[in-house]
């Protein structure tokens, strides 16, 4: 492996794969740097029980897929791994609304839904999107839903990043006319969120990323990033690694530009810390780790004593009701017996200190005692539950900083801190409630939260974004409308972190098409970067 590239790309999410591709296309030398493993859809676990391979803790031997990340104002879930976030997402690609467009820091910069127009297309085409074709019990119940609050018509199916050939069937590869990997036909069991063992899911490791490595891109996993530095004669940057499992030397590698796009909990932190370094990235915008977002989202399970269908069949996220022009509700499920949530739940108790949730959650087992200890005691936790997961596009917005709290171990990391001015993201929407609630009586149910949200308060969001957002000016924001770092010739931020407004929807289609976007201002080799 060469230590010199043209281009070092740090992460191999949406933003990391695309620009990999992309870049070898134009006829660089590009090498992408991931702290995770490398999967085959047969060494993904087979439940999330299986922790060791579900879940990411190296410290203490978990390599899975899945990291939780615990913060005082809110609990982020992620992926890690060869091929980022799209290796445990729930697969969907809706478009953002008009709202996403024309708000945030990157508002009046470009006409941003004219210019994306294009990448949204080009996105969907490499991701196969492709409609959800399969109703299940929980869609049902939620179009139930939607007809008693009069909002039938905005009740539909998902566009999925899945192949539906047929059912466990093997064939040549059906969207790159022969040059990417066989897929599998889809069977519907439910596993996309826990890596899928068929196949079917067309993860950035079998599209962008597959492409890119035929063109010669170099992929490194289990290396992680400890430090980008401007070269003495400042011209391009030495990255500093070290292995991310286990003990190995340390390996530093230079390139003329870097792309950071280890999503929010990967580039954050490593910004923060080059700005702090005088030897690092001082320079870097006082707007660094600001404007972080969730997709201001609660997450509520729905679980079913007495079920008789499965809720665990069907694509992770099977359809979606759009509640009012601002807001959005999805069924999310795991696969049948992959339970491990049950162990981190509480009953749903909305209120606004400690005392009231825990006596919410008190008078809902006194209402419905056999209910609950049914509830509690299921014998597929998967099969028996189902998740909605509630969106909306309203601004709520914290800032990443480096500090210790309670969840640091009194070291000194990553750390939220709430922003004046702006509503601090809630653990409890009242529209929220009101349709998991419906959804529970409609199914003979009971609701449960996260302990964190029903003890602390804490919300949840699979979907954190921004703290590297697009403004005019580094007083403004950390890049530019190319997503150039201010500053810092031959930097850039491509993923999550960029994200400068809400996007109120599953993120990942909009990661994607801003990093086709980013990609479209790189030359051919040879020829001169735009000013």
């Amino acid at each position: 492996m060469s230590t010199h590239y043209d281009w070092i790309i740090i992460g191999s999410g949406f933003g990391g794969s695309v620009s990999a591709l992309r870049l070898a296309e134009k006829g660089y030398s590009v090498l992408v740097l991931e702290k995770g493993r490398r999967w085959k859809k047969e060494d993904f676990p087979k439940t999330n029980w299986d922790v060791p391979r579900w879940m990411w803790r190296p410290q203490v031997g978990l390599k899975g897929i899945f990291q939780m990340s615990f913060f005082d104002h809110v609990t982020i879930m992620h992926g890690v791994g060869v091929g980022g976030g799209s290796l445990t997402y729930a697969n969907t690609l809706p478009r953002p609304k008009d709202d996403f467009f024309e708000n945030g820091s990157w508002a009046g910069l470009a006409d941003w839904k004219q210019e994306l127009t294009r990448h949204y297309a080009t996105a969907s085409t490499m991701l196969g999107a492709a409609p959800n074709p399969s109703m299940t019990r929980g869609d049902r119940v939620l179009k139930e839903i939607a007809e008693d609050m009069g909002r039938a018509e905005h009740f539909g199916t998902t566009d999925v990043a899945v192949f539906f050939g047929k059912p466990d069937v093997e064939v040549p590869d059906p969207y790159f006319a022969g040059q990417g990997p066989a897929r599998v036909g889809c069977n519907f069991c439910g596993a996309c969120m826990t890596g899928c063992r068929v196949g079917a899911k067309n993860t950035l490791d079998r599209n962008y990323l597959y492409l890119a490595e035929k063109r010669g891109v170099q992929v490194r996993p289990e290396t992680e990033v400890k430090a980008v530095r401007e070269q003495p004669d400042g011209k391009g940057y030495v990255v500093e690694t070290v292995p991310s499992i286990g003990r190995g030397p340390k390996a530093s590698f230079t390139a003329g530009q870097v792309i950071f796009a280890g999503g929010v909990l990967g580039t954050m932190p490593l910004l923060l810390r080059m700005r702090e370094d005088p030897k690092g990235l001082p320079r870097l915008s006082p707007r660094t780790g600001d404007m972080i977002r969730t997709n201001s989202e609660a997450l509520i399970g729905i679980i079913v004593p007495d079920a008789t269908d499965d809720f665990s069949k069907g694509v992770a996220i099977t359809s979606i009701l759009h509640t009012d022009e601002h807001s959005h509700v999805e069924p999310v499920r795991y696969a049948e017996g992959s339970g491990f949530f049950r162990l981190l739940v509480l009953p749903h108790a909305p209120g606004d200190n400690v005392f009231a949730r825990l006596g919410g959650s008190v008078r809902g087992f006194l209402r419905q005692p056999k209910a609950w200890a049914k509830a509690l005691t299921v014998k597929d936790f998967a099969k028996q539950s189902q998740v909605l997961l509630y969106m909306r596009t309203l601004e709520g917005t914290l800032s990443l900083r480096l500090g210790r709290s309670i969840y640091t171990a009194g070291t000194r990391d990553l750390v939220t801190k709430l922003d004046p001015g702006t509503p601090a993201p809630s653990a409890f929407i009242a529209e929220a409630t009101d349709i998991a609630n419906r959804f529970a009586s409609k199914v003979g149910g009971v609701a449960m939260t996260l302990a964190t949200e029903t003890i602390a308060g804490t919300p949840s969001t699979a979907h954190i974004l921004g703290g590297a957002c697009i403004g005019k000016t580094a007083e403004d924001g950390v890049i530019d409308t190319q997503h150039r770092v201010h500053g810092y010739r031959g930097l850039y931020v491509i993923d999550g972190s960029a994200m400068s407004a809400n996007p109120g929807v599953n993120p990942s289609l909009s990661i994607t098409a801003l990093a086709e976007r980013a990609m479209s201002f790189i030359p051919i080799k040879g020829q001169a970067i735009q000013a």
